[in-house]
């Protein structure tokens, strides 16, 4: 069975709401913070970065997001979660999946842990406020690309749509939330209205207003 390392709200929220759309058994290991266990050796033998999430599939062992929906997408081609690999739709589903991945992504670790690139508190405030606005950036990039389409992939829900919920939560504080962008607002409640969506956000126990 899938074995899932979590905690709410993370980056492991998409691959588990693309494990309840697939509607396969699977378990969930939660990850308590509180107390760093995701530096244990025990988490640091599956990942060695100490981040958030991984997976095990039978004796493979994966992390980072990306690649854990991929293979999710990939193993159980029935949900239709991606396009067939080779195809020009899959190119451009990676080409989103990528940006989300290694720029949006980037962008958010800047902003919410700047005291690891800063000496002083001045310098951290200058990352914060510059790693918001490209994270802003990469925002009306991506809300000029949906326009007004329903989902990531046009008329095709795909692994991208609960990966792009999960980061535009992260920027729910931000002055300019991407709930407020013309057309990320409305996408947004399509994808929070799936029936996945709203198991996945119960039973992580994630309460109040989840954008």
């Amino acid at each position: 069975m899938i074995k899932l390392y979590y905690h709410p709200g993370n980056a492991s929220f998409a691959p588990h709401v693309l494990l309840a759309e697939i509607g396969e058994p699977y378990e969930l290991s939660y990850i308590d913070r509180s107390v760093s266990w995701q530096k244990s050796a025990e988490y640091l033998a599956l990942n060695p970065s100490g981040r958030i999430p991984a997976l095990i599939d039978g004796d493979l062992v994966l992390f980072e997001t990306g690649a854990i929906c991929q293979h999710l997408a990939d193993k159980f081609p029935q949900a239709e979660l991606a396009p067939p690999a080779g195809s020009d739709a899959r190119s451009n589903l990676n080409k989103w999946l990528f940006y989300m991945a290694t720029t949006v992504q980037t962008e958010y670790l800047l902003y919410f842990y700047p005291e690891r690139h800063a000496d002083d508190e001045a310098a951290e405030t200058v990352i914060k406020r510059t790693a918001e606005a490209a994270v802003g950036d990469a925002f009306t990039i991506i809300d000029k690309a949906l326009g007004d389409v329903p989902w990531m992939m046009g008329d095709d829900y795909s692994l991208l749509d609960p990966y792009l919920l999960m980061l535009c939560r992260w920027g729910r504080f931000m002055a300019h939330p991407p709930r407020d962008y013309s057309a990320l607002g409305p996408y947004l409640q399509r994808v929070l209205a799936r029936d996945a969506v709203q198991r996945v956000i119960a039973d992580e126990g994630i309460e109040g207003d989840f954008i």
